[in-house]
């Protein structure tokens, strides 16, 4: 099978390729990705030279470029996302225009193309703020909270609408907060674990009671695996984590386990409408598919910070630049330490 994957050089994205590539003799890979700030195709230096991947630069809200892209793919998995949700509050745009137009023109194609499976990727977020010790299932009722979870909605629900009007053959994913190498340090744990390695402020959004399901990403391409080989068409399947962890838990848990004190909390202001619980029950994965996590929280939590410690310039090249300049224009005024943004190296979890 050839697989157009959207976005493939983004964190998911690659490591799920990666992990196509080394499973498997029956797959072979078309990466289509913009490059953006959170695509790096270092992610994907190990397969660049596969003799079964190839790689496409471009953008999936334009079809005269997916469309020789796809064509000669039989599936498609469609990651390709404005994932951020701080960036999608202060500039609502990207993230309207990508996840939903850029959705919609990739269903346009691959019904012309007559596609026999896309596999559409999309966010726990969509469930919105759960009740304290709530668990989202697939038919839980979607009330997203910011305009970045309100697109993936959106685009969950065009997905769902061509498999009716259709008969498209799709099914769509909903995953749980993700973790692991590759992973963008905008996001809440690379990011605290990137300054704790380098002894610099931990900044924890409002009190840092928010509760999130954490799944080890390797778990997380697993699972997409097996939906894409075994999941019914116009189904939705919840991929989720074991543990349902507070943020200023994890913020300890991480300092333990770095050897850091927690002297490094830097509580800061907290962003609007911030959803205080996600959290998914996965029991239509195990019970249909025979999926469920294999990695442990402290296993995978372990590992992670390994491979930050190792791969330190890889994260030096990807919290330059327009990174830096990003936390300085939103979040100059939002830290309510005495430290700075510049001196902390910015970022601020999701």
């Amino acid at each position: 099978m050839k697989i157009l994957v959207t976005g493939g050089a983004g964190f998911i994205g690659s490591n799920f390729i990666s992990h196509v590539l080394g499973l498997s003799q029956d797959y072979a890979v078309v990466n289509f990705d913009k490059l953006t700030y959170a695509g790096n195709l270092a992610n994907l230096d190990s397969i660049a030279n596969h003799p079964r991947y190839t790689f496409i630069k471009g953008d999936i809200c334009n079809p005269a470029a997916v469309e020789p892209a796809m064509a000669g793919c039989q599936a498609v998995v469609h990651f390709a996302a404005e994932s951020h949700v701080d960036r999608s509050i202060y500039e609502p745009a990207p993230a309207m225009e990508t996840n939903v137009t850029g959705t919609f023109v990739l269903l346009q194609v691959a019904r012309k193309l007559h596609i026999k499976k896309l596999v559409h990727i999309s966010s726990d977020e969509v469930y919105g703020d759960l009740p304290p010790g709530a668990f989202a299932d697939e038919n839980s009722p979607l009330r997203p909270s910011s305009p970045y979870s309100a697109s993936k909605a959106s685009s969950d629900l065009i997905v769902g609408s061509y498999v009716r009007t259709f008969d498209f053959p799709a099914v769509i994913t909903r995953a749980s907060n993700n973790y692991g190498p590759f992973q963008f340090p905008e996001k809440f744990l690379p990011l605290l674990i990137s300054n704790a390695l380098d002894d610099k402020p931990l900044p924890i959004y409002g009190d840092g009671k928010q509760e999130r399901n954490w799944l080890h990403v390797t778990d997380h391409c697993r699972g997409i695996l097996a939906v894409l080989e075994r999941g019914r068409i116009g189904e939705v399947y919840n991929i989720g984590g074991q543990d349902v962890v507070e943020n200023l838990s994890m913020a300890r848990r991480l300092l333990r386990a770095t050897g850091k004190t927690e002297s490094l909390i830097s509580y800061v202001q907290d962003r609007p409408g911030h959803d205080r619980r996600y959290a998914l029950t996965c029991e239509k994965m195990e019970r249909e598919l025979g999926w469920k996590p294999a990695i442990s929280l402290e296993e995978g939590l372990r590992q992670t910070i390994e491979w930050y410690r190792a791969n330190t310039k890889w994260m030096a090249a990807v919290r330059g630049g327009e990174y830096l300049a990003y936390y300085q224009k939103h979040y100059a005024n939002r830290d309510r330490s005495r430290h700075a943004i510049k001196e902390s190296g910015g970022g601020f979890p999701s």
